[in-house]
């Protein structure tokens, strides 16, 4: 794969995995955290939707901890919401089928925890041949330390870092055009 191939993103190539944003485990976080990423997975969902990039949710033990936000899922209403117990999205074979139809190769990640299912999926959607772009300002976890750690641990196995600009910037591809205009206000 060339630079250019890792590093940029192509939204004829992306997927958005949104991984489990749920009530409940929202309500563990430190709630000024929460509000960038509920913010900035908001900005990656309308990009998405916008630009035609599919988007799958997943969801760990919703009985336990609630669905997606609905200030989220309601931006991808008609998406996938696949439930796992699995920490990984990749031990759901639900997940990686519905993933692989898409026929995409660069995957955009955002969701929580950050050291438990968001790094479990990474690391597996690696080894399966994706290229991942982890967007670090759109994932938490209860421990700035442990996102920390665990965004250092993706970045070494190859995960490619970006941020919720860069992805919708990359994905705009050029400015001028009534989608961009749209897309940038976002960002402001």
């Amino acid at each position: 794969m060339s630079v250019p191939t890792k590093f940029l993103l192509d939204p004829g190539k992306a997927v958005l995995v949104v991984i489990d944003v749920q009530e409940r485990l929202c309500a563990a976080m430190e709630q000024n955290v929460l509000a960038q990423l509920t913010r900035n997975a908001g900005i990656l969902l309308e990009s998405a939707n916008e630009l035609n990039v599919p988007v799958i949710f997943s969801e760990q033990y919703v009985k336990g901890l609630g669905p997606t936000l609905n200030e989220l899922r309601s931006r991808a209403p008609t998406a996938p919401a696949i439930e796992k117990m699995t920490f990984s999205c990749c031990g759901n074979d639900a997940f990686l089928k519905r993933l692989k139809e898409t026929g995409r190769t660069q995957v955009i990640v955002c969701g929580m925890e950050t050291h438990v299912c968001v790094l479990q999926t990474v690391i597996e959607l690696l080894g399966e041949g994706f290229n991942v772009h982890l967007v670090k300002d759109a994932v938490m976890s209860r421990s700035s330390d442990n996102r920390q750690t665990a965004i250092e641990a993706m970045v070494l196995a190859g995960a490619v870092p970006s941020c919720t600009e860069a992805v919708v910037f990359q994905l705009l591809k050029i400015a001028g055009t009534e989608t961009f205009k749209k897309l940038s206000k976002l960002v402001k």
